[in-house]
Formats: structure tokens, sequence, C-alpha cells
């Protein structure tokens, strides 16, 4: 039986997941472990791989392509609020190199990124499955995130192998909504699968410009994570800083209960 929300105008949170639920760069050791390449830097060479396979090129020129495909990307993500998929970078990335692969072997590559952060999954923020199995009791959650190179349908294999996939009833994932945050359609799908209203949520991200602008400006409160991530910490207009987990349940119900 859930517990009673202490305030009915906020019934649901919402929480991006990259250095919110789980610690982006976390794989990364495990990638130098196991001998393998940064992520990367092994972005870079499967398709590098795949298109000297099939004519030789210069590995120097792949990854300017590659660059200033990510630079593009970046623009378009934080000034257009719509994240290409990994598939529409790739293209871009062959298309400044005026080549071609095979459908299948384009496939192939663009199925290896996507599985990257999966196969070697990066760790989940200590105490957030708690957390969240916490929260759950009381209010609705679910995921409002940017898939940057992993696409929502892998984020959720993601989610589900670290046990907390179940505590969430919703899932924004910019891939899909077909917008990034900060707008309004990311965070308007998560209320839809909630049957929630968008100001009866709260929601928790580590980016200012993303999850706190984003969501106060449809009138959300908004708590910054600050477990891996600080960088918008001196600068920001978040309801609440969290640092830790074991802290966001009595933050959460302390928001909610306040008068809006």
């Amino acid at each position: 039986m859930k517990k009673q929300n202490l305030n009915p105008s906020i019934r649901a949170i919402t929480f991006d997941l990259w250095d919110t639920i789980v610690d982006d760069d976390s794989d990364e050791p495990k990638r130098a472990a196991k001998g393998l390449l940064s992520k990367k830097a092994q972005r870079r060479r499967l398709i590098f791989d795949a298109l000297n396979a099939v004519e030789p090129i210069d590995k120097a020129a792949v990854d300017l392509s590659y660059d200033t495909a990510d630079a593009a990307f970046n623009f378009v993500w934080h000034d257009q609020h719509v994240t290409w998929t990994i598939a529409q970078r790739l293209r871009v990335v062959l298309q400044g190199l005026g080549r071609s692969l095979p459908q299948d072997v384009f496939e192939r590559v663009v199925a290896d990124h996507q599985a990257m952060e999966v196969d070697i999954e990066p760790d989940l923020i200590d105490g957030c499955a708690e957390a969240l199995a916490e929260l759950s009791t009381r209010y609705s959650l679910a995921i409002v995130s940017d898939a940057i190179v992993t696409p929502g349908i892998r984020l959720r294999d993601l989610l589900e192998k670290h046990g907390v996939k179940q505590y969430f009833s919703g899932f924004a994932f910019s891939d899909e909504v077909g917008r990034s945050k900060p707008h309004r359609e990311m965070f308007a799908s998560a209320a839809e699968q909630l049957g929630v209203e968008i100001h009866q949520m709260i929601h928790i991200g580590d980016r200012d410009h993303n999850d706190i602008q984003g969501s106060h400006a449809l009138g959300m409160k908004a708590v910054l994570f600050t477990a891996t991530r600080n960088v918008d910490q001196g600068n920001t207009q978040a309801d609440a800083i969290c640092e830790r987990y074991a802290d966001l349940p009595g933050i959460i119900d302390r928001l909610a209960g306040e008068r809006t």
C-alpha cells in the first residue's frame, strides 16, 4: 500500500538518468581494466574499421569528421532541443567523408554504438535504489532523459540490469519523444504517461540549463543533484540541492509540503 502523499498537488517525480541515476563515466575504468579503448575512442574506431574494410581510409580524417559531427550534435542538442539518433550522427560522419557503408554493415556499427553502455554498464549512484524504492511508495516516478548515444530502448535495459526499472511508470527519452530537455514535450510526455499535470511533478537532474531551468519554465519545482556532477552548484535557481540519495526523500517531501 502506498503511503499518503504529503501534498496531493505534487503527485510525481521525474528523474534525469545520466549523472542522476547512473554515474556517466564510471564505466571507463571497467573498460580500461579489460584493455578496451575509451568509449570516445572506440566509437571512432568502429566507424574507421567498417570504412577501412570496404576501402582504405585515413584514421585522422575519420576522427576529424566524427569530431565535427559531435560538435554539430552538441549545438543542435543544446540550442535547438533535439538529439539526433546515433544513426543520424553516423550519417553526418559519412557525409563529411564522402563515403557510405553497406546497409548491413552500417546497422551493425549503429548497434555496436547503442550497446556499448549496456554491455559494460556505468555504476548506479550510491543509494539510488533505496531512495527510489522509498519514493515510489508515495509518488509516481518517471525518467526524463536525453539519449545522447544510447537509445531509450537500451537505456531501459540498463535500468533493468541495475534492478531499478521496476520503480518507473513512465519513460521520456529524447530519441523517442523527438525533442530534448528543456523542451516542454519531454516533460509533457512523462506527465501524460503518469496521468498527472506537469506542475504536479518535481524534477531531479544534474544540469541547471536542461533540468532546472527547463522544469521551472513549466511551473515545476526542481532539485539539482550533485553527487557525481556539481558543475552547476554555484549558479542555480534550483529549489533544493541534493548531494546524496540518502537526503532525497526528505527533500522531496519538504518541497511537496510547501505551499504553491
